[in-house]
C-alpha cells in the first residue's frame, strides 16, 4: 500500500517505473498517456467505458469457465466491473480519444482501474490481480477495442435513437389523421403546383422517418458481430478456442441484445464497415430531418410577409431588437445537429478506409464521431417533436387563400381545352392579376360553367 503521507505512489509497467496520486485508481499505462498525449477536450465517451467493463467482465466469466482463470479472481474482477458499471468510478477514465489509435491505452486503463478495485477487495488475502495477467486474459486491445465499440453503438442506437423515430412517427400521424382533408397548394421548385392536403404532404414526411428508421434496424444488425476472440491480428492467439463465441453469449445474457462472434476474426479488427454503414443509414435519416426541419419553418414563415400555412409554438422571444418575433428555432437547432452529423460522416468514412495491414487505427475517432451522431440526432427529435411538431397546427383561412389564388389550377384544364390554351390563360391571369376564372371566361376558352366544373382544388388531390 501507498503511503498515505504522500502524495504519489510508483506504479511500474515494462518501460519502468512512473508515479501516480494515490487517489486515482490507474496505473503506469494510463498515467503515460496522460502524459503523452495532453490533445483537446474530448475524452473517451462514457458509454464506451461502460462497454468495456461489461466486457471485462464476461470475458471473467468464460476465462474462469474454461479454468485459466481463478475462481476468486474472477469473482473479485466481476465486483470490481460491477462496481464500473453503477458509474461511481468514472473519474478515473480519464484518457482523450486523441491516443493510439487501436485504442490501447483505454483497454489499459480499464484493465488497471478494475485491477485496483479487485485487489483493494481482495486486501487481506493472498490474492493479486493483474492488469494484464488476469484481467487482460486472452485478450488484445486489438480485439477489445472494437468489441467495446459495436457494444455502444448498437445499445445507443436500440436505445436512444430508434425509440425517437417511432415517438416522431406517431405523432405524424396524428397530424396526418387531422389534416387529411385540408387542401392546400402544393409546391415543387418552389414555385406553385397543384394541389394536396396538407394530411398528404405530412404523410411524406412520416414515410422519411419510417424509411430512415428501418434502414438503421436493417443496418445496425452488422454491429452485433463482435471482434473478440481475435486478439492481436485476427488469428485469436492466446485465446483458448470458442472463446469469442462464449464470451459474445455472456454479453447477450447481460445485455439483452444478440450479439454474435464475428465469423472473421481478420475482418473485424481491420475494418470498421459495419459502423460506417450504419452511420450512413443515421446520416440518410438526418437528411431526411433535414427537409422536414427547412419545410416547417418555410411553411410558418411570416406571419404576414411569409407563407405562413402553418403556426408553431411561441417558445421564446425570437429577437432581442425586434418586440414580438417568434423564429422556428427548434427547426434551427435541428438543422445544425444535421450538418454536424454530416461532417462527422466524412469523419468516420475516411476513418474506417484507415484499415492499414491487419488492424484499423482510427478507432476512438469512429466512435466518437458515430456515438455523437445519436446522441445528438436522438436529442435534437425529442426536442423538435416535443417543442415544435406536438404543437404545429394549420392555417386553414391561409391555406385556402393560397389555393384560391394559385395559377396552377388551370392544370385542371388541361385536359378538356388542351395546354396550350391552359398556359395562354395562366399568362394573362398573371400578367393582368386576373383571376384563373376571370382570365378563361376572357379569353373566351371555357363557358362558367364549365370552368366551375372542371377547376376543382377537392378533386384534383
Amino acid at each position: 500500500m501507498p503511503d498515505t503521507h504522500q502524495q504519489y505512489r510508483i506504479e511500474k509497467d515494462s518501460l519502468g517505473e512512473i508515479k501516480v496520486e494515490n487517489d486515482k485508481f490507474w496505473g503506469a499505462q494510463t498515467e503515460r498517456s496522460l502524459a503523452n498525449f495532453k490533445i483537446g477536450t474530448e475524452k473517451i465517451p462514457a458509454s464506451v467505458i461502460l462497454a468495456f467493463a461489461q466486457l471485462k467482465r464476461a470475458t471473467a466469466i468464460v476465462n474462469e469457465q474454461n479454468k485459466t482463470l481463478d475462481p476468486q479472481i474472477k469473482e473479485a474482477i466481476v465486483a470490481a466491473t460491477d462496481a464500473i458499471l453503477t458509474g461511481e468510478y468514472m473519474e478515473h477514465f480519464p484518457l482523450v480519444t486523441w491516443q493510439t489509435g487501436s485504442g490501447t491505452q483505454s483497454n489499459m486503463n480499464m484493465n488497471e482501474v478494475i485491477a485496483h478495485l479487485a485487489n483493494q477487495q481482495s486486501e487481506g488475502t493472498k490474492l493479486t490481480i493483474h492488469p494484464n495477467d488476469h484481467v487482460n486474459m486472452s485478450q488484445s486491445s486489438n480485439d477489445t477495442f472494437p468489441t467495446a465499440m459495436n457494444i455502444a453503438a448498437y445499445d445507443a442506437v436500440i436505445s436512444e435513437l430508434i425509440p425517437e423515430c417511432k415517438k416522431m412517427i406517431e405523432v405524424l400521424e396524428e397530424k396526418i389523421e387531422a389534416y387529411q382533408n385540408l387542401v392546400k397548394i402544393g409546391r415543387t421548385h418552389l414555385q406553385d403546383a397543384t394541389p394536396l392536403t396538407f394530411g398528404q404532404e405530412i404523410s411524406g414526411w412520416k414515410t422519411m422517418i419510417e424509411r430512415g428508421l428501418h434502414f438503421i434496424e436493417t443496418s445496425s444488425q452488422s454491429i452485433l458481430e463482435l471482434a473478440i476472440g481475435g486478439t492481436a491480428v485476427g488469428t485469436g492467439l492466446n485465446a483458448p478456442a470458442g472463446f469469442g463465441e462464449a464470451v459474445a453469449n455472456e454479453l447477450s445474457l447481460a445485455m439483452g441484445h444478440p450479439f454474435k462472434s464475428a465469423p472473421n476474426k481478420f475482418y473485424a479488427l481491420t475494418s470498421h464497415s459495419d459502423l460506417s454503414y450504419t452511420h450512413g443509414a443515421i446520416r440518410s435519416l438526418a437528411s431526411d430531418l433535414m427537409k422536414i426541419a427547412n419545410d416547417v419553418r418555410w411553411l410558418a414563415s411570416g406571419p404576414r410577409s411569409g407563407i405562413g400555412e402553418i403556426t408553431i409554438p411561441a417558445n421564446e422571444p425570437g429577437s432581442s431588437i425586434m418586440p414580438g418575433k417568434i423564429n422556428p428555432t427548434q427547426s434551427e437547432a435541428l438543422t445544425m445537429v444535421v450538418a454536424q452529423v454530416m461532417g462527422n460522416d466524412v469523419t468516420i468514412n475516411v476513418a474506417a478506409s484507415q484499415g492499414n495491414f491487419e488492424l484499423n487505427v482510427y478507432k476512438p475517432v469512429i466512435i466518437l464521431n458515430f456515438l455523437q451522431s445519436v446522441n445528438l440526432l436522438s436529442d435534437a427529435m425529442r426536442s423538435f417533436r416535443l417543442n415544435c411538431l406536438v404543437g404545429l397546427e394549420a392555417n386553414e383561412a391561409a391555406m385556402g387563400t393560397l389555393v384560391e389564388r394559385s395559377l396552377m389550377l388551370v392544370t385542371a384544364l388541361s385536359p378538356h381545352i388542351g395546354y396550350e390554351k391552359s398556359a395562354t390563360i395562366a399568362k394573362k391571369a398573371l400578367a393582368e392579376n386576373l383571376s384563373l376564372r376571370e382570365s378563361a371566361l376572357a379569353l373566351n376558352f371555357v363557358t362558367e360553367a364549365e370552368f366551375d366544373l372542371w377547376v376543382d382544388a377537392t378533386k384534383m388531390i
